[in-house]
């Protein structure tokens, strides 16, 4: 528990905001400017009226607007009504850039006064100073630490790559535009004589790049395929990931001094090998993305290698250089007579031929340049990393070290961290899947008649026998399933694909749906099927990949702690666990579902029995250390939380620093893995300072949750609280969501999640089942739909019911000594308990994201008014209810009273978003209508785009 509350931000000088109003200005002029060229003076008269009236209907009580506005956009033509929707579009998405750039400039300008910020490594680096923990202990930690982010593909990423690429190109010239005022005030120039001509040319670029986007096609023609996300998420790598790393890397160098740093931190993809649900992803996208990888970090070393030649230019005649960089030199097959005394020119040609002839071997792509003919490929990264290393030891004896850090360091360590591979990329499938191709199997080989059938024990006893046989199940000759084929075709194409990229391209085989212990030893079945897995349970096996259960439900996740106990407790496994790992303590993934168990139970249940789940599972590991120590580690096992976390809030999304933070004492300690899905991908990692400040407070909390302990065990009233909270929570939500008659029609009326189904934004269907049911219907469009209605309600509904509740147990709403009391403790939770604070923080911020007056616009759509009367009115009696106990429990009537960051993007964006639904709900109506020509259906897509860009999250 933490003793004191942190300081709570203070709303700044409104000046400190001036920057950003003239970029949202200068952008939203040039907009205006390139709809006046393109569309005309009416058109953009027309959105200026509509925006208006959308300003008003938020302001207006007695509906004069909200008529208005209604007559107006009813009489638009199909035609008018896209060109208004995509002018709005464009807007948040250049209000998007702007706010962007100006976190940048606030972050450098803190930095400057010395200021460092909270969940900046600066900032952690300090506080672990000030708490007495050493460099060394620091260096120490890292060594048996696994910081990765995930990068997921799933139907919320409405971003094309094209828009994208454009969207760089305005926020770097914002960045030069800042760069050109920078200068003028440090010469001193006159405001009058502001670079004219500097400036002139920026906005001339800027005009361009708006005109580019204005002109450039929004939607996709097709659905996405798995190959079009793999490179959207490749795009990240070559902005941000492959040099932003290296220099987090260098930062804490520079910290520890001498004291090494290990590579803990590391990427991982889901694209390729994310099976669950998606019948488009096979050996074949695998294979394809792993090579996409390839050549995504071969093209980077590649670049690098050629400009650190352009940097090394040292003669021989003026530098003695080591007889190991001289064999370098000399194998090189370079014989200019420019270059015969410039060695470490002629051994980074050489080293420059061989990587070429790497990159043709592992991708077939050709270099750009060829010095020298391709030549003797590298077959590991670690063999490039050994001819660098000669290079680096060689200018270290010659007191280059400015040499050395500039771009040889950073290349290294970049080897080091993406290896060949560049992420490592995670397979995962449904637990019903390998159930079915085992009963296939099995039934084929003659061994089991109905694998299916047999109960859980008998599943078990079987899959044991089996993990002990040396033989294969595969009969020779025999016909099978295309469905088997392809799952067996996975497993070996992730085979090869270790053998040709490395142990670190896949190391982990996640089970969506886990339920049972069988689910996981059948995974290990399959891995032996195909030699992942070698020896036997009983004769010292070890499996390549690591067996992670995903633990969904709010039922799953109660039975996690008991199946990796009954597991671990099988004869065999906690050996070939502790054998398949490099170290000398094996390594254990647990995956925890926020999506699933929030859609399946509400907010506060999900996020407490996620937490009553971690601190069950690290009792359960703690135990099995406890009973196998090991010389030198306590850790006979290393468990590692793996957080399915989305974008949204009732995704498990919000700040990442404070959620690390709250996470259960013990569960941290240096290793965590989480997803980075949908539209939040872009938002932290399009810009390159933005993915850097992102993946310093990724590390920063990692290292502060781990070395100063900021969470302790909960009091047990504080637990008892909780427990009590959930139950009535769940209760509450499930009411409205599974046991209300009529809610899924009201839910399908209400969004537009039918259109979002049709939307070509991403290779994954919406449902997994062809059914209209909730249980059916994948929780991240779930959420997706509630944002875009503005009502988003998996991130808060079913709080204040509960808390209600928990106040007057007995109904009676008067105010009694028990209610004074019970009313002190959850304060006393929300001051102390990090985990209750980081829940209510988060669920202040959906609320401030919500909108009540637009959410009657979308239950408009709802035909049966009786229907709609009965859900909306329960929806908005919660909605209510949840503000005041917020109020109650945290003494705040306003929303984000301490987030003034957040709250001041919130008033320059929302105005500008409004727009949208109204027009969304009116293309919406009109295409239900049977309207269902092209351009209504473009409109609602693009709607969805913009009011997905402009709230900053979408599932």
């Amino acid at each position: 528990m933490t003793k004191t509350r942190p300081t709570r931000t203070k709303t700044k000088p409104a000046n400190t905001e001036l920057p950003l109003i003239e970029d949202i200005r200068l952008l939203g002029r040039i907009l205006g400017d390139v709809i006046r060229q393109q569309e005309g003076e009416d058109a953009y008269a027309l959105i200026e009226q509509i925006r208006q009236l959308s300003v008003a209907f938020r302001r207006d009580a007695d509906h004069e607007a909200d008529k208005a506005l209604s007559k107006l956009l009813t009489s638009l033509s199909g035609d008018k009504t896209v060109s208004v929707v995509r002018a709005f579009t464009y807007f948040s998405h250049l209000a998007n850039l702007a706010e962007d750039r100006h976190h940048i400039r606030r972050r450098a300008m803190h930095q400057r006064m010395g200021d460092v910020r909270e969940g900046s490594i600066g900032k952690t680096l300090k506080r672990l100073s000030e708490g007495g923990i050493t460099p060394q202990a620091i260096s120490d930690m890292l060594a048996h630490s696994y910081v990765s982010p995930v990068l997921t593909a799933h139907p919320t990423e409405v971003q094309r790559k094209s828009i994208l690429d454009a969207e760089r190109d305005i926020a770097r010239l914002l960045a030069q535009r800042d760069d050109i005022l920078a200068q003028a005030i440090a010469y001193q120039v006159p405001n009058d004589a502001l670079t004219p001509r500097e400036l002139a040319d920026n906005e001339a670029q800027l005009h361009a790049r708006v005109l580019q986007l204005w002109q450039t096609r929004l939607l996709r023609f097709s659905k996405l395929t798995v190959a079009n996300e793999v490179d959207n998420a490749l795009s990240y790598y070559e902005s941000t990931f492959l040099r932003e790393i290296p220099r987090i890397y260098a930062s804490l160098e520079q910290a520890l001094g001498t004291l090494p740093v290990a590579n803990f931190l590391r990427m991982g993809q889901w694209i390729g090998g994310d099976r669950d649900g998606n019948p488009n992803v096979n050996a074949d996208t695998l294979t394809h993305a792993l090579s996409r990888q390839a050549d995504v970090a071969l093209r980077h070393y590649l670049t690098e290698i050629h400009l650190l030649g352009g940097d090394l230019s040292q003669s021989a005649l003026l530098l003695d250089f080591s007889p190991a960089m001289q064999a370098l030199a000399e194998h090189s097959a370079d014989t200019s007579e420019h270059r015969k005394d410039e060695p470490y020119r002629r051994a980074l040609i050489g080293v420059y031929a061989r990587l070429s002839a790497t990159l043709k071997m592992l991708t077939g792509g050709e270099a750009a340049r060829h010095a020298v003919p391709p030549q003797n490929p590298y077959l590991s990264a670690q063999e490039l990393l050994a001819d660098l290393r000669v290079i680096e030891a060689s200018l270290l004896a010659q007191h280059a070290q400015a040499l050395v850090v500039t771009r040889l360091q950073p290349l290294m360590r970049a080897l080091e961290v993406f290896g060949f591979h560049l992420a490592t990329v995670d397979l995962r499938q449904s637990s019903d899947q390998h159930e079915a191709v085992l009963a296939e199997l099995l039934a084929t080989a003659r061994v089991s008649p109905d694998y299916a059938a047999l109960d859980e024990s008998e599943k078990c006893e079987l899959l044991l026998r089996l993990l002990n046989d040396a033989r294969p199940l595969r009969v020779m000759g025999a016909s099978y399933s295309a469905h088997t084929l392809s799952e067996v075709a996975i497993f070996e194409a992730a085979k090869t694909m270790r053998e040709h990229y490395g142990a670190q391209a896949i190391r982990h085989y996640i089970i969506s749906h886990t339920e049972t212990v069988s689910d996981l030893l059948e995974v290990l079945l399959l891995q032996k099927e195909v030699g992942l897995m070698r020896g036997t349970l009983d004769q010292r096996a070890t499996a390549d990949l690591i067996v992670v259960p995903l633990f969904e439900t709010i039922d799953d996740l109660r039975h996690a702690a008991p199946i990796m106990q009954a597991f671990y407790a099988l004869p065999g496994i906690l050996a070939m666990v502790q054998r398949g790992s490099p170290d000398q303590y094996g390594e254990q993934d647990i995956m925890l579902g926020y999506s699933d168990s929030n859609k399946d139970g509400g907010i506060f249940t999900s996020n407490w029995e996620l937490y009553r789940a971690e601190l069950a599972l690290v009792e359960v590991f703690d135990g099995i250390n406890r009973n196998h120590p090991t010389a030198g580690d306590s850790h006979f096992i290393q468990l590692r939380m793996f957080h399915g976390r989305g974008g949204t809030v009732g995704r498990g999304g919000g700040p990442s620093f404070e959620a690390i933070l709250a996470q259960p004492p013990g569960t941290v300690r240096g290793q965590i893995r989480l997803t980075e899905q949908g539209e939040v991908i872009g938002s932290k990692y399009a810009n390159p300072e933005i993915g850097r400040r992102n993946l310093e407070t990724l590390v920063a909390a990692t290292l502060e949750a781990t070395l100063l302990h900021p969470t302790q065990a909960a009091p047990c009233d504080y637990l008892e609280a909780a427990d009590e909270l959930s139950l009535a929570s769940m209760a509450a939500y499930r009411a409205l969501v599974y046991e209300t008659p009529g809610f899924t029609d009201y839910f399908f009326a209400a969004t537009p999640i039918r259109e979002i189904a049709e939307l070509n934004i991403g290779s994954r269907p919406a449902s997994r089942k062809a059914t209209q049911k909730i249980e059916d219907l994948r929780a991240i469009p779930w959420g997706f739909s509630w944002g875009q209605c503005r009502l988003t309600l998996p991130g808060w509904y079913g709080f204040g019911s509960a808390v209600e509740k928990f106040l007057h147990p007995q109904g009676d709403k008067t105010p009694t000594k028990l209610h004074k009391q019970r009313l002190a403790l959850l304060q006393h939770m929300e001051q102390e308990w990090p985990f209750f604070r980081a829940l209510l923080s988060n669920m202040d911020m959906v609320l401030a994201k919500s909108d009540l007056a637009l959410a009657t616009r979308y239950a408009e759509l709802v035909t049966d008014k009786k229907l709609r009367k009965k859900i909306f009115t329960a929806i908005e009696q919660e909605w209510h209810r949840t503000t005041r106990a917020l109020a109650l429990i945290t003494g705040d009537e306003q929303r984000l009273a301490h987030n003034a960051a957040l709250r001041r993007s919130i008033s320059h964006r929302f105005p500008y978003i409004d727009p949208l639904h109204h027009l969304q709900v009116e293309l919406v109506r009109r295409y239900r209508a049977g309207q269902t020509d092209e351009r209504i259906k473009r409109g609602i897509h693009i709607s969805i785009n913009g009011i997905a860009a402009g709230l900053r999250n979408t599932g």
